[in-house]
């Protein structure tokens, strides 16, 4: 019988199986509205006003608006939702099918908060104000005031409209490698279709000739998206995603760029003035730093509440990484990137919130169950957890330097450091399309020239003794490692990341099961098998860990936080495990090794060879 540090698997089991179940996916109870049970009252007795009512005559794509509320007949439970468009009745709704008329409310607030929020009083005075922040989303916003709680709604009183001076204004860049080592790829978003306007970014090095690049132009649809609420209430307009490839950039520059679009009468509508400084060519001997994480989502800095809130951690997660901007080169978002799950508008709020570092450095996602599952989509779990969105979304809203924009894996260099990111999504098992390249991926790097090989996927494909891993009695997903641990041996890759489970852990260097190597924090020569390391706790609800030690098992955390990966040299390596809430590293090793220690045989990690051959 198998055993995991001194249990039986099978009494492990029981005892896990004992406990009450854990979800770490899904809705607070709270942030459920019944959108289909408004019911329209609106009454002389409750007014709400908002103002400014003019947004961003500085150019600002962010701005926080003061919301007064008066009710004679408040009560508790009274919210306020934010919408946007500012009309938001019935005649713009769009039923699923004949049979079934639209509700009243025919798309979700954007967010919405309680009027007691900032007035315990509220009850008794029935007077509140609240400070609302709103960001730039190509539309008009009103808010409305509602009583009977968020199961039952009525809706009381709407605001005057409140608009952006430019709606649809270029806003949140977001960087990424292009299929290019010397390739930087722009993309943002804009009301400015190509017929009213022409896009492109104005990009040259600090102080030299600046250059024009044009973009090219996306959107989708209602009907692109694959079901509710993506299609029906958690539907809103995308906008325009337009994206740029700024090519032949010269290793380790700092370059300037800022966002265009020409007008029929020659105007140009400008974004303010960004910076990033271009990769180093692979190989190159330099400082090179990596953050690596998943499973962040976003939340809202003026204390609102949104659908699918449950990521607490996100604000704190993204607070630290803008705060050490300047110490690290590169992120990998990998997988559960916003949890937007059919509410459309919630992308914005993600792009928004991270906009401080996707316009600096490069924002590299992987897709994850929150992006593309949905049944008969073409995704290998048939699940609903994309809300409707079925990869639509995330693969339009960032740039992935893939061969097949639905088929989300791709390799990228950076410097000293090769990338294998897998879709998770979709069959990796041995035979498969994705195999196929994860192979060619591990097979075609130069180790002599990039010694770190990182392997990345959103699904723990490796090792975790999270809890629902260790109930399904694989501690892994299912069939995860089956077909891809002989390349991780054969091809001697150093780290393999994953997210999903929302805490921190680190193995061993392990191959089946077993630790190929004793020590735990300062490597030397071959690591003789893969570290496998779980980063999934970048904002999301925590996922505990099974109430006992697997034998792989180094370091666990229960708590958000990130990774950073440090090339000093050919030769050294720094990886560190920090805390969202402060910053400060909490787990951490090296690998100090050179080029004989990765072409030395281990076991399964040579072929067979004779004197004869």
């Amino acid at each position: 019988m198998f055993k995991v540090a001194g249990f039986s698997l099978v009494a492990g089991l029981f005892i896990l199986l004992s406990l009450k179940e854990v979800a770490s996916h899904g809705d607070h109870a709270f942030a459920k509205i019944g959108i289909y049970q408004v019911t329209f009252a609106i009454s002389d007795d409750a007014s709400i006003k908002a103002f400014p009512t003019i947004l961003g005559l500085k150019n600002q794509n962010t701005e926080w608006v003061t919301v007064d509320i008066s009710n004679l007949n408040p009560s508790i439970d009274d919210w306020i939702g934010v919408f946007s468009p500012a009309n938001f009745s019935d005649s713009t709704c769009f039923p699923e099918n004949s049979r079934f008329s639209p509700p009243y409310l025919c798309t979700a607030p954007i967010k919405y908060q309680y009027a007691n929020y900032t007035n315990p009083n509220y009850k008794v005075t029935g007077k509140a104000t609240l400070k609302l922040e709103l960001i730039n989303q190509r539309s008009d916003f009103s808010f409305a005031l509602f009583t009977g709680g968020l199961s039952t709604p009525k809706l009381v009183a709407v605001s005057n409209t409140v608009a952006f001076a430019n709606p649809n204004a270029p806003n949140f860049p977001r960087l990424a490698q292009g299929k290019m080592w010397d390739e930087m790829t722009v993309t943002w978003t804009s009301g400015y279709g190509i017929d009213k306007a022409v896009p492109f970014v104005e990009w040259g090095q600090i102080g030299g000739e600046q250059r024009h690049s044009y973009a090219g132009t996306l959107t989708f649809d209602r009907n692109s998206m694959c079901g509710a609420p993506a299609r029906t209430v958690g539907w809103r307009d995308p906008g325009y995603i337009h994206t740029t490839f700024l090519k032949d950039l010269w290793p380790n520059q700092m370059y300037t760029y800022k966002l265009g679009h020409k007008l029929p009468n020659d105007t140009i509508i400008w974004s303010k003035t960004y910076q990033f400084k271009s990769s180093p060519f692979p190989g190159q001997d330099s400082l090179q730093r990596v953050i690596i994480f998943g499973d962040m989502g976003k939340d809202e800095a003026d204390g609102s509440n949104e659908y699918n809130n449950f990521q607490p951690g996100s604000l704190n997660t993204t607070k630290q990484l803008i705060n050490d901007l300047e110490n690290f080169d590169i992120v990998f978002h990998i997988g559960d990137i916003c949890y937007a799950n059919g509410y459309l508008s919630q992308w914005d709020q993600f792009t928004s919130q991270i906009e401080p570092i996707a316009s600096v450095v490069p924002y590299m996602i992987a897709s994850g169950n929150h992006e593309r599952d949905w049944p008969n989509s073409g995704s290998f779990y048939e699940n609903n957890d994309s809300g409707g969105e079925c990869g639509v979304v995330a693969e339009t809203m960032f740039y992935v330097p893939t061969v097949t924009r639905n088929k989300v894996w791709y390799s990228t260099d950076h410097g000293m450091f090769r990338f294998c990111v897998a879709d998770t999504e979709h069959d990796w098992r041995e035979g498969t399309e994705q195999y196929n390249f994860i192979e060619k991926c591990f097979a075609s790097v130069d180790r002599q020239k990039q010694p770190w090989l990182i392997f990345i996927a959103h699904r723990v494909l490796g090792y975790s003794s999270s809890l629902f891993y260790a109930v399904e009695g694989s501690f892994a997903e299912p069939m995860g490692r089956d077909s891809l641990q002989k390349l991780w041996q054969k091809y001697k890759v150093d780290i393999a990341v994953y997210g999903h489970a929302h805490n921190y852990e680190r193995t061993c260097p392990v191959y089946e099961n077993i630790c190929t190597n004793n020590e735990k924090n300062h490597y030397k020569g071959s690591l003789n098998g893969t570290i496998h390391v779980v980063a999934g706790g970048g904002g999301a609800d925590l996922t505990p860990f099974a109430p006992f030690n697997t034998v792989w098992s180094i370091f666990r955390d229960y708590d958000y936080g990130f990774l950073k990966l440090t090339a000093f040299n050919h030769s050294t390596l720094l990886f560190e495990y920090k805390k969202s809430s402060d910053g400060q590293v909490y787990d951490s090793f090296t690998i100090a090794r050179d080029y004989r220690d990765i072409l030395a045989c281990t076991i399964d990690s040579c072929s067979s060879t004779t004197l004869a051959s």
